[in-house]
């Protein structure tokens, strides 16, 4: 298999989908090599089967707002790959939300969930509609319009969503409540729920956390402890906020967090306070970032991301895919920069990737570091089926073992000459080789 083959005929089959060639780049350039120790592989054209998903679903969402006009949305679920287990993602409220970005995701998920151990194959779906700047009864309306198409498709052992960008508690709930009238059925098709209704505790904490505990590893292979390292956070959601609150735990000062209009700075590092005032004004009011900086007189950059404007030891972008591009990575790397660990989704650039693997710092990619959340939402699966709930503190200790699990999995795969680990290299390779043993042992299907 020659990569570049594989990914100039994709490009020439879905040219306008570049978010979808980007992932499958990022994955087949690394994988190439070890692809081609197992001819059986290329016999049975198993890369080409594994790039595209095995369905697309896409449909129209009508529904009614709040002052009696009809609105229309698009929506998607994307089924990848269930070699291993039922299709498992989120679901995305956006406006950017389309095909090429629901395919990424779910390429994407379709290794994340294999590097967890648990058994989940990948999928990622969604709509271009967006819940900022809607009641909660037009968001209601939303979600049961968009769950009247989805609800034949999904089930706990086919394909089971979860929350995403725009996708939280209260939107889980709504959908959830109408894929149950509709199927007349309590089973746990979706995860992130609320405690009341089958949730896991723990999951809103999982990703942020999981990354956290995934650098963790990563800074032990060098002897650096945590405490007192300045760290730029991106984003404000569930992700940044869980992601700030244990590093604050561990003694870390965040220094800069952001949202889609601005990002703030704070160089001497955000109190608990002042966490909590962010999550509040985030999760409750659904203010800006903004009402941060005037509240508590901070720095703030109009309409910019905070890579150019902080100096941390430690990046954790947390917002969205390619937040942070070359330029931004070459900034970082000259104001001390010595970590970097993805808490969105494919935020860095390939540009943004290659200057951090040739400066030979600590990078751990989105599928691998920001695993924690489809993990704790696998953890939910099982309880769910058990009808049992666990502890907060049996949840956590799972989610600390499986993130060192995959940490373990990365240096496997990733540790080069001189014992550099490739953390991109070992996720990418470790959970391409789970699948795809699973795919050469089930036929052609």
């Amino acid at each position: 298999m020659k990569a570049t083959d594989v990914i100039n005929d994709l490009k020439r089959r879905f040219p306008n989908e570049p978010e979808y060639i980007q992932a499958v780049e990022e994955v087949l350039t690394t994988i190439e090599d070890t692809y081609n120790e197992h001819p059986e592989f290329e016999r049975y054209n198993l890369i080409e089967r594994l790039c595209i998903p095995d369905r697309i679903y896409s449909f129209r969402v009508s529904w009614v707002d709040d002052k009696g006009k009809v609105q229309n949305n698009m929506g998607y679920r994307i089924q990848h790959n269930n070699a291993i287990g039922p299709y498992k993602g989120g679901i995305r409220f956006h406006s950017s939300v389309n095909q090429s970005i629901l395919k990424f995701l779910a390429f994407e998920q379709t290794f994340k969930n294999s590097l967890t151990t648990l058994a989940m194959g990948g999928g990622k779906g969604g709509s271009d509609f967006s819940p900022r700047g809607k009641s909660d009864m037009e968001v209601m309306r939303f979600c049961q319009a968009f769950m009247t198409e989805l609800w034949r498709h999904i089930g706990p052992d086919t394909d089971v969503p979860a929350g995403d960008i725009g996708v939280g508690g209260r939107e889980v709930g709504y959908m959830y409540g109408m894929y149950k009238k509709m199927t007349h059925e309590f089973t746990g098709t979706f995860t992130g729920k609320g405690r009341e209704f089958g949730g896991s505790l723990v999951r809103p904490e999982a990703t942020g956390y999981g990354n956290v505990y995934f650098l963790l590893n990563m800074l032990a292979t060098k002897g650096i402890d945590i405490k007192d390292k300045k760290v730029a956070i991106s984003g404000s959601g569930n992700v940044a906020t869980y992601t700030a609150k244990k590093l604050l735990q561990l003694g870390a000062k965040v220094v800069s967090m952001s949202d889609s209009n601005g990002s703030i700075y704070v160089p001497e590092g955000l109190s608990e306070e002042q966490l909590e005032y962010i999550f509040k004004l985030k999760n409750i009011y659904r203010g800006r970032i903004r009402e941060f900086a005037e509240e508590y007189d901070c720095q703030y950059f109009d309409g910019e991301r905070p890579w150019q404007h902080v100096k941390c030891d430690i990046a954790m972008p947390s917002a969205t895919q390619n937040e942070l591009d070359g330029d931004d990575a070459r900034t970082l790397l000259a104001n001390g920069c010595f970590a970097v660990s993805e808490g969105a989704n494919m935020p860095s650039t390939p540009e943004a990737i290659k200057e951090f693997l040739n400066a030979k710092i600590l990078y751990a990619p989105g599928k691998a570091a920001n695993a924690g959340g489809v993990s704790v939402s696998g953890l939910e699966m099982a309880q769910n089926s058990q009808k049992l709930s666990w502890s907060a503190e049996e949840v956590d200790a799972k989610l600390q073992s499986i993130m060192a699990e995959i940490h373990q999995q990365c240096k496997i795969y990733g540790e080069e000459e001189g014992g550099y680990i490739n953390y991109v290299k070992g996720a990418n390779v470790a959970g391409f080789m789970k699948v795809a043993k699973a795919m050469m042992a089930q036929g052609i299907v």
